[in-house]
């Protein structure tokens, strides 16, 4: 029987209006899970409310276990630095430092060493030591990826993580992330507008109308 690592339950959130409401999601390891929608529908405001980063207007997520939006900060940020990864659109990077260095900075946080193979993978192994400013945009997106799998997370939500990118390398970075998933037992929850990306998932989910409708 596979193992649950995020449980939401009931989860509605507004601002000045109601954007979704009584959403019921589980996502188990060595899962993938797509959330397609059209833009505005509320996919990367789900995805920070599954991910620690906002608390919803009610409901519950249950991640790894815990209830957490019922913990302190502390609790909260140690999650984050060692069990989750978060793959935006835009990456983030420290644009005076370099590729390697940049993924060291996450290494360092959470004791783990980072994994030639997935350098390789992404095809940035011989860009380790160039300065981020020194990159395309392709490229520094795979440079941020290698950060977030360099923490060995057991989830990684993704954020419309090949939006900008051609088609060859959207498809270089989801090789990566299915194969990562499968290899470490974790799992991908991918927000995206893109229905081939969501295609490759195991499942797959429309936000529309307010609901999280399972369409795979």
């Amino acid at each position: 029987m596979s193992q649950t690592l995020l449980s939401a339950s009931n989860i509605s959130h507004r601002f000045d209006y109601e954007l979704f409401e009584n959403i019921n999601f589980s996502l188990d390891a060595s899962c993938s899970t797509a959330i397609v929608g059209r833009s505005g529908c509320g996919k990367s405001t789900l995805l920070h409310i599954f991910s620690t980063f906002l608390k919803p207007t009610s409901g519950s997520v249950t991640l790894l276990g815990q209830d957490i939006y019922t913990l302190k900060e502390s609790k909260i940020e140690q999650i984050r630095r060692y069990d989750i990864g978060i793959v935006f659109q835009f990456h983030y990077l420290f644009k005076g430092m370099s590729a390697l260095e940049n993924i060291q900075v996450a290494s360092m946080l959470s004791g783990q060493e980072i994994d030639t193979k997935i350098l390789e993978q992404l095809e940035i192994d011989m860009l380790i030591n160039q300065k981020i400013s020194e990159l395309s945009g392709g490229q520094q997106q795979r440079v941020s990826l290698a950060r977030v799998l360099s923490k060995k997370p057991k989830i990684i939500f993704a954020d419309e993580p090949t939006g900008n990118l051609d088609k060859e390398t959207a498809k270089l970075v989801m090789d990566v992330l299915l194969e990562y998933i499968k290899k470490e037992n974790a799992s991908l929850l991918l927000v995206t507008h893109d229905e081939e990306m969501a295609f490759r998932c195991n499942q797959s989910y429309r936000l529309e109308d307010k609901k999280l409708e399972r369409i795979k």
